[in-house]
């Protein structure tokens, strides 16, 4: 049984506390130590993140005698890690010096006074040159100041493994050309694999984030002619409520679910099940086809602790296709995370050095391939170690080029969690997609204060 919304609520205010006690006290507790939090995988045998940060601690100690870096992981699905963060910084007394900053919420903790613009900083690194433009807005607010340092970006597609789709007498060479193919697929799967996901779609306020951007809007951004936003009108400064393209979508996560083609339900609703798909399922053979992100393979490869050396064998990759094949017949969204520096840090000059320290162009290149991550440095895209790395990386690498952007405007978070209940209430089957939808548009209008208009 899901907590009710009331219990929800004290949850989430009791994490929220939790970390606010596990801050200790804050960034003011010594003038030489160095505060930086961070998104901590929730399945204890992936430590690439903090691997990774050991290293630039070591480096970064060395570089600056006298100073000490102190880590503040936040272990957590990606709603509740949002609700920590956004909790610390609101406070000197337990601000870090230095988040990790997901891109979506740039522009609302922004406007909640979270985070100190980075620009004087900017203006004197050489490096932010090497930045690629797009990666730059991704960072920067409506008033055009830059509030982070991006890190890498991503993209999605479609996972499938090569073991099932041969007992189900599908081509290892699969490409779907309409979400029909899609789902044609998964339903060979469902008849002819007994005891496998046949599809996975990520859905339902659980999985945050998550749902909304590899679940619905790699549906929604599939729909209509590919080339004007379907969620939010930048002409008039609107989100766009009562569309066919966000309809069809929630059709396609109300199949999925109604034909029993993905998870049981109670899964799918599970806040970790993104870790059960990437740690068990997978590598088991237990899923038939993936609609997810670029960076799964750093769940697997060697130290990660869950290593599995065939999964470049046993997995193929294909686009999204888009609804009808329409052009451009393949869909993508990226996004990706941002070192920010809270407005309340104690020590802010300080906090930037780290950033330079990690945004060397060595340091850059070690963690776009440790986190299978899409570099925006165009030194390191170039560099032919970091290409030929792994498998896939080409693969995602290629997507970039038809890859959207969420509107990361003040209101998309809660336009996010309003997308999340419409998919959650026809996963459970609690509302038809038509009904669903029309909820959502209700909701658009209360979260946005009215600026919505139907297309």
């Amino acid at each position: 049984m899901r907590p009710t919304a009331a219990l929800s609520a004290l949850l989430t205010a009791a994490l929220a506390a939790t970390a606010l006690t596990a801050c200790g006290s804050g960034s003011g507790s010594g003038p030489n130590t160095l505060k930086v939090s961070y998104k901590q995988s929730t399945d204890n045998s992936i430590k690439v993140m903090d691997t990774y940060l050991a290293g630039i601690k070591k480096e970064f100690e060395k570089k600056y005698p006298g100073k000490k870096v102190e880590f503040v992981p936040v272990k957590a699905p990606d709603s509740e890690y949002y609700t920590k963060v956004q909790q610390m910084m609101r406070s000197p007394r337990t601000a870090p010096d230095l988040v990790y900053e997901d891109t979506f919420l740039i522009n609302s903790d922004i406007t909640s006074g979270y985070l100190k613009p980075l620009d004087p900083y900017l203006a004197g690194w050489p490096d932010w040159k090497q930045f690629l433009d797009n990666a730059k807005a991704s960072a920067r607010g409506e008033d055009g100041k830059t509030y982070g340092v991006p890190d890498g970006t991503d993209t999605r597609g479609l996972w499938f493994d090569k073991r099932v789709f041969r007992k189900a007498g599908l081509p290892l060479n699969w490409q779907p050309k309409t979400w029909d193919d899609v789902l044609a697929a998964a339903r060979t799967i469902r008849q002819k694999v007994p005891g496998v996901v046949p599809l996975n779609v990520y859905t339902g306020k659980p999985a945050g984030e998550r749902a909304t951007m590899q679940g619905m809007e790699m549906l929604l951004y599939g729909t209509g002619n590919g080339t004007s936003d379907p969620l939010y009108d930048s002409a008039g400064k609107k989100w766009i409520a009562g569309s066919r393209g966000f309809t069809d979508s929630l059709k396609f996560i109300e199949s999925v679910y109604k034909e029993k083609l993905g998870p049981d339900v109670s899964d799918a609703l599970d806040p970790n099940y993104a870790t059960t798909v990437a740690g068990e399922l997978l590598p088991q053979g237990k899923l038939g086809i993936d609609l997810d992100g670029s960076w799964l393979p750093q769940n697997w490869l060697p130290g990660s602790g869950r290593d599995w050396p065939d999964w470049s064998r046993q997995l193929g990759l294909a686009y999204m296709p888009t609804q009808a094949g329409q052009a451009p017949g393949k869909v993508s969204m990226s996004g990706g995370w941002t070192w920010a520096i809270p407005a309340k840090a104690a020590h802010p000059d300080l906090a930037f050095d780290f950033i330079r320290t990690m945004q060397t162009e060595a340091n850059a290149r070690k963690w776009y391939i440790a986190n299978s991550g899409i570099a925006l440095r165009k030194d390191v895209a170039a560099d032919p170690a970091y290409a030929t790395a792994q498998p896939g990386i080409r693969f995602f690498t290629d997507l970039v080029s038809s890859t959207h952007y969420r509107p990361a405007y003040p209101a998309y978070p809660k336009v996010s969690t309003a997308i999340q209940e419409a998919m959650e209430s026809v996963t459970t089957g609690d509302a038809s997609a038509e009904k669903a939808a029309s909820t959502y548009d209700s909701t658009l209008k209360d979260v946005t204060g009215g600026q919505v208009v139907h297309k």
